[in-house]
């Protein structure tokens, strides 16, 4: 797949077949992401690839957490919106659409509940991409770097086939990510990456979220 068109075609998938992802597949794909820039090349990430039954622990221990009304206390800070903001308003336009796809009314709770859980189990992916830094490194510091190595991953997965969702939902509760993968306290689990084939059938994974033209973000200086 041509670049520009991966970077055109690219959306979040929330469904997944139950086809396994080999390894040597992720490996491309993480060996690829490497490619990533970084600032004077101290390259801050760090991969912990979940799949099989690792990942099934994970899912119900999370999902578990999650109905417990257990506190979430991850390792930074998370994408919060401001109430009266553009990004509240962006984000509440997305689940619309994706509540709207999945026939999901806006007073049935227990469907709204499911869907909530969907997102930390993965979505039933068939593997799962931590991405860690070290806690020696600042908080905010690697996360420009972190970020383009997560969107090599989900680009290049596309030339395999793949789909992605970026998820912080992932990693909101890293004592159990941690419990289940050996992840040290030295490490800060930054955000997860879903990774599988792609459900086709699955209403929400045809929903292709709006973006701001790009005339209307630019200010331009001589």
């Amino acid at each position: 797949m041509e670049l520009i068109e991966a970077i055109r075609q690219r959306k979040s998938i929330r469904a997944f077949t139950s086809r396994p992802v080999s390894r040597d597949v992720i490996e491309d794909i993480l060996n690829i992401a490497c490619r990533a820039p970084s600032a004077m090349n101290t390259q801050p990430w760090e991969f912990v690839v979940v799949s099989g039954e690792r990942l099934d622990r994970i899912r119900a221990a999370v999902v578990e957490k999650l109905r417990s009304g257990a506190a979430m206390q991850p390792d930074h800070l998370v994408v919060g919106w401001p109430v009266e903001s553009i990004y509240r308003e962006r984000q509440v336009a997305l689940a619309k659409l994706l509540f709207k796809a999945m026939d999901i009314p806006r007073e049935d709770k227990e469907k709204r509940a499911w869907w909530l859980e969907r997102g930390f189990r993965f979505f039933d992916a068939p593997a799962a991409v931590i991405l860690v830094s070290d806690k020696a490194l600042s908080e905010a510091g690697p996360l420009l770097d972190m970020g383009a190595v997560m969107q090599n991953i989900c680009l290049a997965a596309m030339e395999f086939g793949l789909g992605t969702c970026i998820e912080d939902q992932g990693i909101l509760y890293p004592e159990v990510i941690r419990e289940h993968t050996g992840i040290p306290e030295t490490k800060r689990l930054v955000i997860a990456i879903a990774l599988g084939y792609p459900d086709p059938d699955f209403p929400a994974n045809l929903i292709r979220s709006e973006r701001e033209p790009a005339e209307n973000l630019t200010t331009w200086v001589g």
